[in-house]
């Protein structure tokens, strides 16, 4: 059975990864203060503003809190759509 699992386009994670990475979540917004419900507003918000002034791929941004020894980050990753502008020309440059 391994062996077709390497053929697999898509592999789900083991449910043992998925619940690891749930609690870590809710102990992190137990932490925070910050309920799903709010990280979910953070993040239509920052769509909002960061498509005002550069393309962006909305359906891909991801808002996740990172955990370290000493501090909670509030973490975006936000894929930028291809402007089909060439390399090395800035926005201003005429």
């Amino acid at each position: 059975m391994k062996f077709l699992d390497r053929f697999r386009r898509h592999r789900e994670p083991p449910s043992g990864e998925v619940a690891r990475e749930r609690l870590r979540l809710v102990l992190t917004y137990d932490r925070t203060s910050i309920s799903p419900a709010l990280l979910e507003t953070l993040k239509d918000e920052i769509i909002a503003v960061i498509s005002r002034h550069v393309p962006i791929e909305p359906e891909r941004v991801e808002v996740t809190f990172k955990e370290g020894a000493r501090e909670h980050q509030l973490v975006a990753h936000i894929p930028l759509r291809a402007t089909g502008r060439r390399r090395g020309r800035s926005r201003g440059a005429g």
